[in-house]
């Protein structure tokens, strides 16, 4: 029997993966290689939308790159590639921006977030259409599970409403319809130095992040000096103490110990304590991974040659789901 086909994807908009994306994304891929039929790439052409020069493009989809290998991503047992090195993923998505209405992209609230928080007259028009460009990934594929976050849920119907629309509209089953494939619920990071707020890349300052690539010493002082809350307990309360209750999940999350368990192991602890057992979880748990992806890194030729097999492999079933495409859309062979 067949395994299911799942596809996800992550942008190289910054020069580590963080805490965040390492837990609520990248760790959780590593196992469905075991089950699944795996594509994950790096989604460069994504990541134009925040216009990132072409040195920085460069060089952090290789970082990207080194990271999801180094993090358990195993190029035999899943496909692990560059976006932009498969053309048909932009021939697709112009075929799809063309079946989608206006008030239809318009609705996406990952657009009206970002255009609200950058100027919408300065948000671009791929910054509008990417949740199309999206499905244009997944249908690609012919994917039959997407791993989401709640955030992207509505992408997903997005993908499944357009699939739906091209398979009625030219007669023919062109498109697999995939379903969300829902992660092992991971509670929200938070900033370490803000922790009402989002671990995130485009809105922490440096101190409130912890970086998957960044020094062992950096990030103990980060952790040590994250924020806590008035009193002394070290118990999971959001409201109350929104600092202690995310160290309490970071921790949790490394190590597989319940936040109870957590709460009954520091009882009369004080946060030094407690802080420097969440150093130590954060570093033991990055340390292999960044001394893996520097060394990839110091070798590109052999990263590439890594991706180069990722994308022949993507590049056989993609070029075979647009010959159905553009054959049932109408447009001429080419020979």
């Amino acid at each position: 029997m067949a395994r299911p086909r799942v596809l996800s994807g992550i942008q190289p908009t910054s020069d580590s993966f963080h805490l965040g994306n390492y837990l609520g994304a990248v760790r959780q891929w590593v196992p469905l290689q075991e089950t699944h039929d795996a594509f994950y790439m790096v989604v460069d052409l994504h990541a134009i939308t925040v216009t990132p020069t072409a040195a920085e493009l460069r060089a952090r989809t290789r970082v990207a790159a080194a990271q999801l290998f180094a993090c358990g991503l195993d190029p035999e047992r899943s496909s692990v590639f560059v976006q932009s090195h498969v053309r048909e993923h932009a021939e697709l998505a112009w075929m799809l921006i063309c079946m989608t209405g206006m008030g239809e992209a318009g609705r996406m609230t990952q657009f009206k977030d970002k255009s609200a928080k950058y100027g919408e007259g300065s948000a671009s028009v791929g910054l509008f259409t990417y949740p199309i460009l999206q499905a244009a990934d997944i249908l690609l594929y012919q994917t039959d599970q997407v791993p989401v976050g709640a955030d992207q849920k509505q992408h997903i119907e997005l993908t499944r409403d357009l699939a739906q629309r091209f398979n009625t509209r030219y007669g023919a089953k062109t498109f697999t319809l995939p379903n969300p494939y829902i992660v092992k619920e991971v509670e929200k990071i938070t900033d370490l130095q803000d922790p009402t707020a989002k671990m995130s890349k485009s809105s922490s300052s440096p101190q409130g992040i912890l970086d998957v690539l960044e020094e062992p010493g950096t990030l103990r002082k980060k952790v040590m000096r994250a924020v806590t809350d008035t009193g002394s307990e070290i118990v999971a309360d959001d409201e109350n103490k929104p600092g202690v209750t995310n160290l309490l999940r970071i921790l949790s999350a490394l190590t597989g110990t319940t936040i109870a368990d957590l709460e009954a192991r520091y009882v009369g602890a004080g946060y030094g304590t407690f802080k420097k057992d969440v150093a130590e979880a954060v570093i033991e748990t990055f340390a292999p991974i960044r001394e893996r992806a520097e060394k990839l890194l110091a070798n590109e030729a052999e990263l590439d040659r890594m991706l180069a097999v990722g994308a022949a492999k993507a590049r056989a079933v993609a070029q075979e789901t647009m010959e159905k495409a553009r054959d049932a859309m109408g447009f001429l062979p080419t020979h």
